[in-house]
């Protein structure tokens, strides 16, 4: 499959030094210098990754990841000159995968985007279309979960936590494990986000079936495949 790449800096000479740099590995490239233009070239280029910046303007990055339609398996890692742990906090929890401060080099941007592409291939929905654990339905190619036949709104990293977990029922994962693969990064904010993520996915589930969800008590979590009567 081809891995394109849209690359998104409204200082022209950033965004070019970028594109050549992936051009050189062989990508398929595009830029675009602001967010709308970036939504526009999102939705006709189809990128797999998108590198984008978060001061910008007529919409800054974080708006384009509100804005984003069908966005599907897309990555994104978010550029940015601050360095706040606040900011970096918002562009996660708007569903990016990583996150560098300006200035980078260009040689850990490429190498971060390649393991980013790595993880991207091992997500479940590379192999798997539905699963089903209890009464949540979950359609991976269109990231829906429907519960008792009502859709659930979840954010790109509580999908991804849900689908993981539910493809391979009794599974254990680590905390590590799990930032590691949903979040594709040694994320500032430690291990604490996978249980922030996991409190909330719960209470969206509600009772009985955030209870398909379990703590394994010193290790990390699992999914069940069915409620114990």
């Amino acid at each position: 499959m081809e891995k394109r790449i849209l690359v998104v800096d409204d200082e022209q000479s950033i965004a070019g030094a970028i594109a050549y740099a992936f051009r050189r590995e062989g990508y398929t490239v595009e830029i675009a210098y602001d967010g709308e233009e970036a939504l526009r070239k999102a939705a006709s280029f189809k990128p797999s990754v998108m590198v984008l910046d978060v001061m910008m303007p007529k919409l800054n990055g974080y708006d384009v990841c509100r804005k984003l339609d069908n966005r599907g398996a897309m990555g994104i890692i978010m550029l940015t000159v601050k360095n706040d742990i606040v900011d970096k906090i918002i562009g996660l929890e708007l569903g990016a995968d990583d996150y560098m401060t300006k200035p980078f080099d260009l040689r850990e941007l490429v190498a971060r985007v390649k393991a980013l592409f790595r993880r991207l291939e091992n997500r479940p929905e590379e192999g798997l279309l539905h699963v089903q654990i209890g009464a949540v339905q979950i359609n991976i190619p269109n990231r829906t979960v429907l519960l008792e036949e009502n859709i659930l709104e979840l954010t790109p990293k509580e999908f991804d936590l849900l689908a993981l977990l539910a493809a391979h029922p009794e599974r254990v994962y680590t905390r590590d494990e799990l930032l590691d693969i949903v979040w594709s990064i040694d994320y500032a904010g430690g291990t604490r986000t996978v249980d922030i993520h996991m409190q909330r996915l719960r209470k969206k589930l509600g009772e009985p079936h955030q209870n398909l969800l379990q703590t394994v008590y010193g290790v990390g979590y699992k999914a069940i495949k069915e409620l114990q009567a």
